[in-house]
């Protein structure tokens, strides 16, 4: 049993620190910005909450940040009253949010200055693989910090692997984003054609589902897809919020991604049809919306 914090209690965070404290039997003290889902957390759970990033992060062994962008990662870790002000050495930073490779590589410096490791480690799996923690986690850093966190990381994880230094776990969910956004465009161009076709979209799926069509979006995003509901995961907003991320690294290191381009402008669309918490499949209601 270590001694963990973890910050940020969104829909992944909530469930991920969850985790740590039933499956992994760690001692966890969470911190969120609504104090009130940081009670309901400790009321689930058990465990402790602090009032400051800071005060979460004192005397743990692992502190873990699950939080929205860049910034919110710089405020909850070097900024006034964040982790890396309390944190003693030789605890270990695993940053789950999903963000650039120069801030996770920022902070991996940050860390070391205060004698403590770093793994960036975003994860894959949606709302429901936090739920049931079976999430795949893709992590940089140091080798022997790995090590030392894979164990506790494991709580809420099916596959965990390092990618290489700090950044590394960035870079790979990058790639992540670009294969879904491809994938899903494709799913939803191919349920649009078989609608207007006339065919039964559960009988196409049916069948191709087991061929080299197959994948995991079809096996679970097709029924919803097919009658018009995508309240079921990952969101248009948040997918933007990836996307932008992956194409300003490609503008950095010269990678060419029209379709993931392409597919960022389709999700503008769907935006602009009021989709913004739709889940990332709703790229078909942008093609019924023609």
């Amino acid at each position: 049993m270590a001694k963990v914090a973890f910050i940020g209690l969104g829909v992944m965070g909530y469930p991920m620190a969850g985790h740590l404290k039933v499956k992994g039997g760690h001692e966890v003290t969470v911190y969120n910005r609504t104090t009130a889902k940081a009670e309901a957390w400790v009321a689930q759970y058990g465990g402790s909450h602090a009032l400051t990033p800071a005060e979460a992060a004192d005397d743990a062994d692992f502190v873990f940040t699950c939080v929205g962008n860049d910034d919110d990662l710089r405020s909850v870790t070097t900024g006034t009253d964040g982790v890396l002000s309390r944190m003693k050495s030789g605890a270990i930073l695993i940053d789950n949010t999903t963000a650039s490779a120069e801030v996770a590589q920022e902070l991996a410096a940050a860390a070391a200055a205060r004698g403590c490791g770093f793994v960036d480690a975003p994860v894959s799996g949606g709302q429901a693989g936090a739920e049931n923690g079976v999430l795949t986690v893709m992590c940089g850093g140091d080798a022997g910090d790995f090590e030392r966190a894979k164990p506790v990381i494991d709580a809420y994880a099916r596959m965990v692997g390092l990618m290489g230094p700090a950044g590394s776990g960035q870079l790979t969910k990058m790639v992540n984003q670009i294969c879904i956004a491809g994938l899903v465009q494709g799913l939803a161009e191919g349920i649009h054609f078989g609608k207007k076709a006339g065919l039964d979209i559960e009988k196409v799926i049916e069948v191709i589902s087991k061929g080299a069509a197959g994948s995991w979006q079809m096996e679970n995003r097709h029924k919803t897809m097919n009658v018009g509901k995508y309240d079921f995961g990952f969101a248009v907003d948040w997918m933007r919020k990836d996307l932008g991320i992956v194409l300003n690294e490609a503008r950095q290191n010269g990678a060419n991604l029209p379709v993931t381009a392409l597919v960022d402008q389709f999700y503008g669309e769907v935006q602009k049809l009021g989709g913004n918490r739709w889940d990332t499949s709703s790229l078909l209601a942008r093609l019924e919306a023609k």
